[in-house]
């Protein structure tokens, strides 16, 4: 009988652990991006944008309009292209912060950021403004200066 040895052990508890993450991601996804239909709690539509897979990454995401962790945070498609004309080639999409705008952009991956995560991607521009709060901790957004 062969003998386990503690590198093979390690390595068989990292893969039990990469796909117990994976698993937990995957349950967590539909939870996390928006839904086709009512926008639970804000009584908006989102309906025709599905949330799964890669061609929600892709679909313009529908309103939002929240109070998360104290802070009101809103979305919504723009028509202007984006940051003073900076639009990316996502059509445009506007979040504020307490009525501040929160600079956001679509990666070509489908995934998000904004000025505060910028190195941190998320799958829609709500879970952008939802971590911006989180890393403001009570701060004031301040606006982007653009010369």
């Amino acid at each position: 009988m062969s003998r386990l040895t503690r590198r093979q052990a390690l390595g068989a508890a990292a893969g039990v652990a990469a796909v117990v993450a994976a698993t937990g991601a995957a349950q967590a996804l539909p939870a996390r991006t928006e839904g086709h239909g009512a926008d639970h709690g804000t009584g908006h539509s989102s309906a025709g944008h599905h949330s799964t897979g890669r061609a929600a990454a892709t679909a313009t995401p529908g309103s939002f309009d929240e109070v998360y962790l104290g802070r009101r945070i809103q979305g919504r498609p723009s028509h202007g292209g984006g940051h003073h004309g900076h639009g990316g080639g996502h059509g445009g999409y506007t979040v504020q912060v307490d009525g501040k705008e929160l600079h956001v952009m679509q990666n070509a991956d489908g995934t998000w950021i904004s000025v505060i995560n910028h190195y941190e991607p998320h799958p829609t521009p709500r879970a952008v403004a939802r971590a911006a709060v989180v890393e403001l901790q009570g701060a004031a957004l301040v606006p982007l200066a653009l010369s």
